[in-house]
């Protein structure tokens, strides 16, 4: 067992907040430290106890000097054993809220730190997961992560996709292999909302599928009867494939990727909605450039881009950029019409993205009712004191 003598350990500056950390803030950066030689030259990923600045224990920490969060909350027990047993708690308590939520396994398992493993993603997909390890102590102690996920869950296969920005924050380099069992052979297929989609638990993007818009895609499809839509940014179909299931006269999806339109169609044909499915490949911002010189318009248009704020320091040219998005989108839109608008960026909080979509509208001289505001599916909880774990927002507007 880890006891308290046996680890190093790591202080708080006396103005650093403590209150914070003690109501369930998971995060120590690196200027609230005490740090010397010794502080700077733990491991990444070495286990810590963490005091206040009266010496206090506050908690077991894994720590990494390389990154700005220097130190992530694992256990609030400083004499807690990070072993096999203690990761299969945190694996059950998780998987009996999934299963309680869907009926096939399918879904997010491990959404870091609100399901208490800081800095950890973990995807299911039947047979076979999918883990991200984006933080440095996951790295190191994957080896009991994974013989825990197996044992709890039952998968077959387990995939590590070490790619990401993420880890690069942390300074970890780019490793995916397969861990346990084989990698499909092939894409593999889920059904959501009616709809098929394609997962390339290989090489698509992050783990293969985007599992946090299924609500959203499910408000959309409502509002999609015998329409006419547009699907922008459209990885392997999200919105138009769910537009299909719920009734669309016809669907067009647009992204940059022509392996992901691939994907997209493949999942349409499965569902044998291929007929009343079109792709283009091309820029977004081209492409609705172009939409708009051919006087193109549709029922409804849903516009899901990739994070164009993912930090602080990129937020104003992100906003911009959603604000150009909503310009070029609100003129293809009918008149009575619906606009979906959304965005990954946890910088830009739904206020301020709300703004930038609006003023983006204005601009295209529409007017908008504000009719649903959707955020990620209850397979991504949102840890309260941590804003960033709540990072996806979709706005619904009828023009």
């Amino acid at each position: 067992m880890n006891m308290p003598s046996s680890l190093p350990v790591v202080r708080l500056k006396p103005k650093a907040n403590a209150r914070a950390i003690r109501h369930g803030f998971p995060w120590v950066y690196d200027n609230e430290l005490v740090t010397d030689r010794r502080t700077k030259g733990l491991a990444p990923g070495t286990l810590a106890v963490l005091e206040d600045d009266k010496r206090q224990p506050m908690g077991l920490v894994a720590t990494n000097s390389k990154s700005r969060i220097f130190c992530r909350m694992l256990d609030r027990n400083v004499g807690a054993s990070i072993d096999q047993t203690w990761f299969a708690a945190k694996f059950t308590k998780a998987l009996q809220m999934r299963e309680r939520l869907y009926e096939t396994p399918f879904y997010r398992l491990i959404h870091a730190e609100a399901d208490g493993l800081p800095g950890v993603v973990v995807d299911r997909f039947g047979a076979t997961a999918v883990v991200q390890p984006n933080a440095a102590w996951a790295d190191a102690l994957l080896e009991p992560m994974v013989a825990a996920l197996v044992e709890v869950t039952g998968v077959s296969n387990v995939i590590k996709n070490g790619s990401g920005r993420a880890r690069g924050l942390e300074g970890l380099e780019e490793d995916s292999a397969v861990l346990i069992g084989t990698a499909p052979a092939a894409p593999v297929p889920v059904v959501m909302n009616g709809a098929t989609y394609m997962a390339d638990l290989t090489g698509g993007q992050k783990t293969g599928l985007f599992y946090d818009q299924r609500p959203n895609h499910g408000f959309a499809a409502s509002l999609c009867k015998d329409a006419k839509v547009l699907d922008v940014f459209s990885h392997v179909g999200g919105f138009s494939l769910a537009a299909l299931a719920g009734g669309a006269a016809e669907a067009t999806a647009v992204d940059g990727s022509a392996a992901a339109l691939e994907l997209a169609f493949s999942g349409a044909a499965a569902a044998g909605v291929e007929d009343r499915f079109s792709t283009r490949k091309g820029d977004a911002f081209d492409v609705l450039t172009a939409l708009n010189e051919e006087g193109a318009r549709f029922d409804v248009v849903i516009c899901d881009p990739p994070a164009f704020a993912p930090s602080k320091p990129a937020l104003e040219k992100g906003l911009r950029a959603y604000e150009r998005v909503a310009r070029l989108a609100a003129p293809l839109v009918t008149e009575g019409g619906y606009l979906g608008l959304c965005s990954c960026s946890h910088a830009a909080d739904v206020t301020r993205f709300r703004g930038a979509s609006l003023r983006g509208i204005g601009r295209a001289g529409r007017q908008a009712q504000l009719i649903h505001t959707g955020y990620a599916g209850p397979d991504h909880p949102l840890m309260p004191q941590l804003a960033e774990s709540g990072y996806l927002k979709s706005l619904f507007f009828r023009l």
